[in-house]
């Protein structure tokens, strides 16, 4: 493979590298990449509105609409009315839900080991610190046209 001449590149590389293993290891419990936050959160804070969601996520409501949908059909989350005001939708998290949630945490570890094998602590570390680093620099210049979603996350964001 040749070796890229920008860090971008390389970057590109490894983020694809990444997405294909953790999708891979995710088929195996029947789950989309892009519905784990979601039932992470619904299973770490069960009985928020699909907007408390969407805030926590740094989404819009409705882009969390169609993976709230797989996961009920899935068995994984329950929707139920607010107690106090019927509008208002609340998403639980189920049993199924809870047992899939772990296996999750499951493949994240085990995706974590294959990643950094080889890595001391220490590097650990400096690398997430430098991830951090490159975070808040493309957030900086999220007022650019061309990186405007991050827009609406820079005032969220609070790690």
């Amino acid at each position: 493979m040749k070796k890229p001449k920008y860090i971008h590149q390389l970057m590109d590389r490894v983020s694809h590298m990444f997405f294909s293993r953790h999708f891979s290891l995710l088929e195996r419990i029947d789950v989309h990449p892009g519905q784990v936050p979601l039932l992470l959160t619904v299973n770490d804070e069960s009985g928020l509105s699909q907007k408390e969601l969407a805030n926590k996520l740094f989404v819009s409501a409705p882009t969390i609409t169609v993976s709230m949908k797989r996961l009920e059909n899935a068995g994984l989350i329950e929707k139920r009315p607010d107690e106090k005001d019927a509008r208002i939708m609340r998403v639980y998290i189920t049993q199924k839900g809870i047992e899939t949630a772990a296996e999750l945490h499951r493949i994240t570890e085990t995706l974590e080991e294959e990643m950094f094998e080889g890595f001391t602590v220490e590097e650990k570390i400096v690398f997430r610190r430098l991830l951090l680093q490159i975070r808040d620099n493309l957030i900086k210049y999220s007022d650019k046209k061309d990186f405007m979603p991050m827009k609406e996350c820079k005032e969220r964001r609070k790690d």
